[in-house]
């Protein structure tokens, strides 16, 4: 079989072939970095149109990996898909979700170990980025946490998907009056591939 096997000419390929597909127009070149490895995760053009920026996150993003921020997820998918080596400055990752107290919080207030991930996680999010790929409750509780005194992220990277809360809690996200710095994803789409690209391009860009 003939097909194209250099990773390196794959990604050049790849990148080439979301900006020719889809109009980055509306976006600044920073965030057009962004929203192409998101579409070269999921291979939907049109996510474009469903992406919301706050101003200045993506260059609040990078700030904070280059000061060493934590990266704090809400599943271990997120974590898996992150390319740590690339990480500008080794930066800590975090995923609260299978630790005994993310258990203990889940039974304890009828809740998904999603939040209690995120609950374990509350003294590591100060200036961290918090990468959500999987659970709305684990973004709407991020807010909950946040606007009960807890220290406050350098950017939420909001890609929860599913049916349920997923485009409420985005829209929550972005309409937040907390001063939280976001980049989400409006509507049900998402998943964790999604956020930990989000996180590759804040890091390195479109570095191959």
């Amino acid at each position: 079989m003939s097909y194209l096997s250099d990773p390196k000419l794959i990604y050049e390929k790849s990148f080439a072939t979301v900006r020719a597909e889809a109009n980055l127009t509306c976006f600044s070149p920073p965030e057009q970095e962004i929203a192409i490895r998101l579409i070269h995760a999921c291979g939907m053009v049109d996510l474009v149109d469903d992406l919301v920026f706050s101003p200045n996150s993506v260059a609040k993003g990078a700030a904070a990996f280059a000061a060493g921020a934590n990266i704090v997820c809400d599943v271990n998918m997120v974590v898996k898909g992150i390319i740590s080596a690339k990480l500008p400055k080794s930066n800590k990752i975090f995923c609260g979700l299978q630790s005994e107290g993310a258990r203990v919080f889940a039974d304890n207030n009828k809740h998904t170990r999603s939040a209690g991930g995120i609950d374990v996680m509350a003294d590591q999010l100060q200036g961290a980025i918090v990468a959500i790929g999987n659970a709305p409750t684990a973004l709407f509780h991020l807010m909950e946490l946040i606007e009960n005194g807890a220290p406050k992220p350098a950017l939420v990277l909001g890609f929860p998907v599913g049916f349920v809360g997923a485009m409420e809690s985005k829209e929550a996200l972005i309409s937040n009056k907390l001063n939280l710095p976001y980049i989400a994803l409006r509507g049900r789409r998402g998943g964790s591939a999604m956020a930990a690209a989000a996180v590759n391009a804040l890091a390195f860009g479109l570095q191959t």
